[in-house]
């Protein structure tokens, strides 16, 4: 059965396509079985991994999200083996209205996934930089969730709404969602602010902060324009390299071999 990870934030900027384009990638590099589905109607997912949200061939997680189709329709394998994919479409906005008055809408996501999940080792999932109803689909889905926090100030006063929702759903619809782990991204190490907020970080939440850290990355930043994960575009940079080790640590934390 596939563990179902959300790399969520409500703060936009923090880097969680990019955890979640690259981690998934990764884990599939270390030949795990993995699908990523975006859930953020930007879509920067989708064309991250070289697809087109425009394109009609493939569905989306708006048709899946409003019962037009089952989710098996909606996949989609990327150029890596052993990692497919559900796209998202700025339709996806509108399926937060057209739920309403489904029926445990918070759950939608979660009953769709069930007849696939055993396919997978690994389900990552990009959530929308918001705490709408998708978002609560995710989180009520999702076993755990990854944080990203980009290490300035302004940063860290975003956590407190992000887990309050994470509280709320704990207490209702999925008791047993799990923090994974805040991730540091975007980490320049020669920036005084930066070491003193890893540092407050690690000081408040202790071992729940990833060993690993995303450093700044020209090349992880230029890969998405090209369509690639970062291993795909440049293995030997360090934002390769920090990735493999986030998911050589995600699965040490679950207890899996490498």
């Amino acid at each position: 059965m596939g563990k179902v990870i959300a790399i969520a934030n409500q703060k936009g900027g923090v880097g969680k396509t990019t955890t979640a384009i690259n981690l998934a990638a990764s884990l599939a590099v270390l030949e795990k079985k993995v699908l990523i589905i975006d859930a953020d109607p930007q879509a920067n997912t989708t064309s991250g991994l070289n697809f087109s949200p425009d394109n009609d061939e493939h569905r989306t997680l708006y048709e899946v999200m409003i019962g037009q189709i089952g989710i098996e329709d909606a996949l989609i394998q990327t150029e890596m083996a052993g990692l497919h994919m559900i796209p998202s479409h700025i339709d996806l906005v509108a399926a937060e209205v057209e739920m309403l008055n489904m029926p445990e809408r918070e759950s939608v996501l979660k009953q769709a996934l069930a007849p696939i999940k055993h396919n997978y080792d690994f389900i990552i999932i990009d959530c929308s930089p918001s705490l709408g109803l998708i978002t609560v689909n995710t989180l009520t889905a999702a076993d755990s969730v990854i944080i990203p926090v980009q290490p300035e100030f302004f940063a860290l006063e975003g956590l407190g709404k992000l887990l309050q929702t994470i509280r709320l759903v704990q207490g209702g619809v999925n008791p047993s969602l799990q923090i994974e782990g805040f991730l540091i991204t975007m980490f320049d190490g020669r920036t005084r602010v930066h070491t003193q907020v890893v540092a407050e970080l690690r000081d408040h939440f202790k071992d729940m902060v990833f060993k690993t850290i995303i450093q700044r990355n020209i090349r992880l930043s230029e890969a998405p324009s090209h369509g690639k994960p970062i291993i795909l575009y440049d293995i030997m940079s360090n934002g390769s390299s920090n990735y493999m080790n986030l998911a050589r640590e995600v699965l040490e934390n679950n207890g899996q071999t490498i």
